[in-house]
């Protein structure tokens, strides 16, 4: 009798442990999203699914080694950072989106028919532009109470590398002239 509660009560304890962990993983609390909020997260899905391409270009279309480095660093973090987005829309009952928006899709044929010097130079510009617009929505969301602030807030940092590297980039393109 006593070895079947000591049984039971490891089993509860092992559940216990096993869903309060999963808990603590997830920055989203479970729920329905506003409409703000299944925005913010449709954008960013779309935002990563766009970077992912473009680190990819990058990495084809590049001339120097750093604009093949930061494609590089472009795919393996958004791509990280999609399936959290991802996560979270699944948690808030979100729809995530499969691709990306038509601007980033434009933006992608005009810079997939460059190369070279060229290339690095427009590459370099719009990672500049294209991250400063998505760290003053990403600092936004971050100040709200929302259920998206944490996850923007864990973002930001990420999103600053980038546009430090992509503005090292621009610079080193600048001085070779």
């Amino acid at each position: 009798m006593n070895k079947c509660i000591a049984i039971a009560c490891g089993f509860a304890a092992m559940i216990f442990v096993a869903t309060s962990g999963h808990a603590q993983t997830s920055s989203v609390p479970a729920g329905k999203a506003s409409a703000a909020d299944q925005t913010f997260l449709k954008e960013a899905i779309r935002g990563d699914l766009a970077e992912v391409n473009m680190g990819k270009l990058a990495q084809e279309k590049g001339q120097s080694a750093a604009t093949k480095q930061f494609g590089q660093m472009l795919e393996q973090d958004h791509g990280q950072h999609l399936q959290k987005a991802k996560d979270s829309a699944q948690q808030l009952g979100v729809s995530p989106p499969i691709e990306p928006n038509a601007k980033q899709k434009k933006m992608y044929d005009q810079l997939s028919k460059l190369s070279g010097a060229q290339f690095d130079k427009q590459f370099a510009q719009h990672m500049i532009m294209d991250h400063k617009e998505d760290i003053g929505k990403y600092e936004k969301k971050a100040k709200s109470k929302g259920p998206l602030a944490q996850f923007a807030e864990q973002t930001l940092p990420t999103l600053q590398k980038h546009l430090q590297t992509a503005e090292r980039l621009a610079e080193q393109k600048s001085s070779q002239r």
